[in-house]
């Protein structure tokens, strides 16, 4: 596989918050790319999305109208799982283990065995993914950050079974996106996330012993250099997204107290307040 635009055919499954930018970023470097949901308003919506995206660049004079509509000319969408098929697989789907295994032996059984597929897990190890798969060699993690349009930072990550091949040919792919790439090996929560697990988890500790509320904490961190505060961006992540890595990280670290989910998150998944995406988090959205 060369890693070459135009000749490199990729397909990103998911197309929530993290799927729509990270089609985004492949489309607008030259890469045809499939943006895949098995659900039609979803897959609808994210292309609604990259194109706001887009016409923001051009607002803030970062891309021009010729650069948006070249964008838009090398995404296809489809709810056909059938459809799915590309030299290089990017998921971007719910962080469970079942749902993400079975999601890839599904896509192993309509690829080539030279389809490389990446996963876009926050926490989950990789190499606990490849044991289920018949190609674990062609098989890494890509971790981008959100919004992954944005955000420069992508995190590859190897398993055990991982060919050297795989992981040259990703990275040289990361790069080409023009992204700065950082090779970790296999850890729950691989290096970005297992740190910042304790800037959201601090925080909320915070809030439930009711030392400042959520605004306080967010004025406090932004005006000490953060760009966002914990429960800004918390809402813009996902609320719900955010508390299924931690719960993730706490279980694959058999049950650290120091990586011990929120009561208050875990409160607002059941009632649905899940942030931007649903209108209602610690803030609300129009």
């Amino acid at each position: 596989m060369t890693i070459v635009a135009g000749s490199l055919k990729v397909a990103v499954v998911g197309a929530g918050t993290m799927g729509q930018g990270i089609a985004q970023v492949c489309a607008m470097t030259g890469f045809e790319t499939l943006l895949y949901d098995l659900d039609s308003g979803i897959v609808g919506r994210a292309i609604e999305q990259i194109e706001r995206n887009l016409s923001i660049g051009i607002e803030k004079g970062k891309i021009n109208n010729e650069q948006k509509q070249f964008t838009l000319d090398h995404i296809v969408s489809s709810t056909d799982i059938e459809d799915v098929s590309a030299d290089l697989i990017i998921e971007a789907i719910i962080e469970k283990l079942d749902a993400k295994v079975q999601l890839f032996r599904d896509l192993e059984e309509i690829n080539s065995e030279e389809t490389i597929i990446a996963t876009n897990t926050s926490s989950i190890p990789i190499t606990s993914i490849a044991a289920h798969l018949s190609r674990p060699g062609n098989f890494i993690g890509m971790h981008f950050f959100n919004p992954a349009h944005v955000m420069k930072l992508v995190e590859v990550i190897t398993g055990l079974s991982t060919f050297q091949d795989t992981t040259r040919k990703v990275v040289e792919f990361s790069k080409k996106l023009g992204k700065e790439t950082i090779l970790a090996n296999d850890s729950p929560g691989f290096i970005v996330n297992r740190v910042a697990r304790h800037f959201y988890l601090e925080s909320l500790k915070i809030l439930e012993e009711k030392v400042a509320d959520h605004q306080t904490i967010d004025f406090l961190m932004e005006n000490s250099g953060f760009k966002m505060g914990p429960f800004r961006l918390m809402d813009l992540i996902g609320i719900d997204t955010n508390f299924y890595v931690t719960k993730s990280i706490y279980d694959y670290f058999y049950q650290d107290a120091k990586f011990r989910p929120s009561r208050i998150q875990q409160q607002m998944v059941n009632g649905g307040l899940l942030g931007m995406k649903t209108g209602k988090g610690f803030y609300e959205y129009d």
